[in-house]
């Protein structure tokens, strides 16, 4: 085995595990792991970490729809906002200088770390809820303001999809948790189903954009990501989110770190 076919596969299992254990954390992490491990720039990870990232997110969401976790029509409305704005994202990547998109990711990656440690993300109970729950079936009710509010998060990690490719979930996750009082399983189970959707749609506007990911660095990075991810989504039940995401907010600290460094080209 290739030295390189073996960080492959150990980063693949490494973000499938974060993302089945988050809901969120594998598709921010792919990039930077990508680009360290091979070398490249965000631009031609970006669509092989999607690959992985929309691959193993599927496979949560279907072992979030067994547990009856998934919100399918809030994740459908998400999706259905994100995937064009996904489109918009790839073809500013294509204008952007590589050390621009390490900056910005980086930025993105701390505010990301900033909102999981910041306890005020956390939401109150469900009458003062941006978008509400039924009270009786535990599902969104759809006035205008929940379509709205839902879709703009739609729209905002599919930007960010196409940009920076990272699944959305970062995203997703802590806007949920904002805006609706779902427990957390549900957010993470229903983040994963939006990530999938609008992780297919930004491999094929990447693709459309002449952007061709290698089929022999792709496909050990899926397959690990799928393992990644089956373990995640069974590590998950048995531990403390609060704790999860703490860990993980200082993990994304750390490497957004590296993006800023080798930015400025000191690494």
């Amino acid at each position: 085995m290739s030295w390189t076919l073996f960080n492959l596969l150990w980063t693949g299992a490494l973000i499938g595990g974060l993302q089945g254990v988050t809901g969120a954390g594998g598709g921010i992490m792919a990039v930077p792991a990508l680009v360290a491990v091979l070398g490249w720039g965000v631009v031609q990870a970006g669509p092989v970490a999607l690959i992985g990232v929309a691959g193993s997110a599927a496979l949560g969401a279907w072992d979030g729809f067994r547990h009856g976790l998934v919100r399918w029509r809030a994740a459908l409305l998400m999706a259905s906002a994100g995937v064009p704005a996904s489109g918009l994202g790839a073809m500013l990547a294509q204008q952007l200088p590589g050390r621009v998109l390490l900056a910005l990711f980086a930025a993105v990656m701390l505010w990301t770390a900033w909102r999981l440690l910041n306890k005020s993300g956390q939401t109150g109970d469900d009458e003062a809820s941006l978008c509400p729950l039924h009270p009786e079936t535990g599902r969104f009710v759809w006035p205008l303001r929940s379509m709205l509010l839902i879709s703009g998060v739609g729209v905002l990690s599919g930007l960010m999809t196409g940009l920076l490719g990272v699944g959305g979930g970062f995203i997703i996750v802590p806007a949920l948790r904002r805006l609706s009082p779902l427990p957390m399983h549900s957010i993470a189970a229903t983040s994963l189903l939006v990530i999938a959707l609008v992780g297919a749609g930004g491999v094929g506007m990447a693709t459309w954009h002449g952007v061709h990911p290698p089929v022999d660095v792709a496909a050990p990075f899926l397959l690990a990501s799928l393992v990644g991810m089956l373990v995640g989504r069974r590590v998950s039940r048995r531990l403390s989110q609060a704790a999860v995401q703490r860990s993980f907010a200082w993990m994304v600290c750390a490497v957004a770190g590296y993006l800023l460094l080798k930015s400025a080209g000191l690494v």
